[in-house]
């Protein structure tokens, strides 16, 4: 409950399916659609969920939303959404054919979730693999497949380790690749750093400066790693953060825009609805009332 008395942004808890081995789930979409029927879930509405899911496309096409931004999944195609992001299926689950995994958090191992970055949502969602590691992403995904799908004899406790090596192996690939394709962010310990520190405290400073002389970096330093690693500067990575918030706010509970503005650092509803309508085009109130359906 917010200081408002307000709801706060709800999540879905990862719940196993009768039949499924605790913690993970690999399912088509059609598996997917009905998963989600069951728990009265409607996956073409936003939701937050509390765990991992990773999918892929083998055939057609797949229109995905996640935290507001509007991916077009098309055949080879690789997309990792973490826990607590906004996502919603845009077209129809039967229009494409491919793979879901749900897992939980704790599914993985520590050192695989430090090497895999697997906390913090990266840049770049979309995954766009080349011949080569679209081909060795397959063969690791049929492997995982076919374990899941398959005992093979073995006890339910050496079976789930089996899965959580091969997730592992899939998603180190994955993380390597978002890595390529995001500029080099895996490794880059100052933006690492930074992005820590803006998650913690986004709602009390949207200065860099204070970012700067709490991390003891210039702030060229964050500027020069935020660069390299999403393509924008720091300003912009705090900026996107707060404005991510804000739509998830707008969208997830029912505070008005002012009670939004003040929760996220704001000094008055005016100064957050310049801030919101100039990298949005619209007030908080028009954009909510469009995600919402509302909009007339």
């Amino acid at each position: 409950m917010s200081k408002n008395g307000q709801p706060d942004v709800t999540d879905i808890p990862y719940q196993s399916s009768a039949g499924a081995p605790p913690g993970i789930e690999v399912l088509d979409f059609p598996g997917l659609a009905a998963r989600a029927a069951s728990h009265s879930v409607d996956p073409y509405s936003p939701s937050r969920a509390a765990f991992h899911e990773v999918l892929t496309v083998r055939t057609g096409s797949l229109r995905y939303s996640l935290d507001f931004t509007e991916h077009q999944l098309n055949e080879g195609h690789w997309l990792w959404a973490r826990p607590r992001q906004i996502h919603q299926y845009r077209s129809d689950l039967t229009a494409a054919e491919g793979v879901v995994i749900l897992f939980q958090p704790g599914f993985l191992g520590a050192a695989t979730a430090q090497a895999a970055d697997a906390d913090r949502p990266p840049p770049q969602a979309l995954l766009v693999p080349e011949s080569a590691a679209r081909d060795r992403l397959q063969r690791v995904l049929e492997l995982l497949e076919s374990e899941y799908r398959e005992f093979a004899g073995l006890p339910l406790d050496v079976h789930i380790q089996v899965l959580g090596h091969l997730l592992a192996t899939l998603l180190l690939h994955l993380a390597h690749l978002q890595g390529s394709q995001g500029g080099g962010q895996v490794g880059n310990d100052v933006f690492h750093r930074f992005r820590d520190a803006v998650e913690r405290d986004y709602a009390r400073s949207h200065r860099v400066e204070d970012y700067a002389r709490e991390l003891r970096y210039s702030v060229r330093t964050l500027t020069r790693a935020t660069i390299a690693a999403t393509g924008s500067g720091a300003k912009r990575f705090i900026d996107d953060r707060v404005l991510l918030e804000a739509k998830r706010l707008l969208v997830h509970t029912d505070l008005s825009a002012a009670a939004i503005g003040e929760r996220l650092g704001f000094p008055s509803a005016t100064v957050f609805t310049k801030f919101f309508r100039q990298r949005v085009g619209r007030t908080p109130t028009a954009f909510r009332a469009r995600e919402l359906g509302t909009w007339t």
